[in-house]
């Protein structure tokens, strides 16, 4: 008797120390969470699932998807950024990835991010010979500016998102300013969100930029406008990317890869945490429901993430081993 509880204390401690140095391969984790809807939710599940499931000590940090880069490439740290849209770093990630210090784990959104310039659906119904951002341009009294209404009003993306950066740079290329039209800084995501609001309150013209998958797209129907020429990865490389390039060309946008983006120093510590990382993925559909139910009950990032545990097990309990998914769902 005294030899089977010995075996018994014996087993039990190789067990907690088993816990342990799993917990301890993880150990502390730093998580960008980008701050945007689809990105923070995303950053909010990683958390839950590395801390109650593999046992990592996660911390979360607020991200942007230039500074949250520079800031991976350089000083190595955060050590995750859930959602990066590479597009926007593609030519600095690949050198990145190539010399070692960053990793592209795997893509977040399986179908792509969206983005380009939007125009409400209702105001497309009403004027069918608007199909291209071109068409759009050529009638500012439809899209009047908030400031001076007898401008038309492109609405621009916040400051130190990338696509302040692409949308300056085609409004430039369009002429869109000798066309009768002003730049709008919309300041936050909030006011990039009201703005649109707004629009279909008054049931007046809106033009800027959005992207999917977002609940904005999903509670309000917008149409996306063409800009009538192919996408030019070299030319998007090498200008429409880049902040103040002197002779920007019109260009479209590409459908984007959105991929998890880890440092090589989390790659090397997080053990079986990393296969995790390396496997998940969601589709924008999924997406927009769990955005659209944020809205709709003013949720956070973390009760965003919380329904989607609840709600998609069927989804997430494939991306980790079972007695992963048993700890997960006991700790919500």
């Amino acid at each position: 008797m005294k030899k089977l509880l010995a075996s018994a204390i014996f087993a039990f401690g190789a067990y907690a120390l088993a816990g342990s140095a799993q917990a301890a391969s993880c150990g502390d984790v730093s998580i960008a969470e980008m701050n945007w809807a689809s990105a923070g939710v995303a950053a909010q599940v990683d958390k839950i699932i590395l801390q109650n499931g593999y046992g990592c000590n996660v911390t979360l940090v607020t991200g942007d998807t230039q500074p949250t880069f520079t800031s991976m490439d350089e000083k190595g740290q955060p050590d995750m950024a859930p959602e990066l849209w590479v597009n926007a770093v593609r030519t600095a990630l690949d050198k990145a990835v190539s010399e070692g210090r960053l990793i592209e784990a795997a893509p977040l959104l399986s179908d792509g991010g969206v983005e380009g310039w939007w125009i409400p659906k209702f105001l497309a119904d009403a004027h069918p010979d608007i199909k291209t951002v071109q068409d759009a341009l050529k009638h500012p009294e439809l899209f009047p500016a908030p400031e001076d209404p007898s401008k038309g009003a492109v609405y621009d993306c916040p400051a130190g998102w990338n696509c302040q950066i692409s949308t300056t740079n085609l409004y430039k290329a369009l002429g869109a300013d000798k066309l009768g039209f002003t730049l709008v800084d919309t300041g936050s995501a909030a006011g990039l969100d009201g703005s649109i609001a707004n629009a279909f309150e008054k049931k007046t013209g809106w033009l800027g930029y959005y992207w999917a998958p977002t609940a904005i797209l999903g509670k309000y129907d917008m149409v996306r406008l063409s800009f009538n020429v192919p996408h030019d990865k070299k030319e998007w490389d090498a200008c429409t990317a880049i902040q103040d390039c002197a002779n920007p060309k019109v260009n479209s946008y590409p459908v984007s890869d959105v991929y998890t983006v880890v440092t090589k120093s989390f790659s090397e510590k997080a053990g079986v945490a990393m296969d995790y990382v390396k496997t998940r993925k969601w589709d924008n559909a999924t997406v927009g429901k769990v955005l659209a139910w944020m809205t709709d009950n003013q949720g956070t990032n973390e009760d965003g993430a919380k329904y989607f545990l609840k709600t998609y097990p069927d989804m997430w309990t494939k991306w980790v081993s079972a007695d992963v998914a048993t700890k997960v769902k006991a700790s919500l």
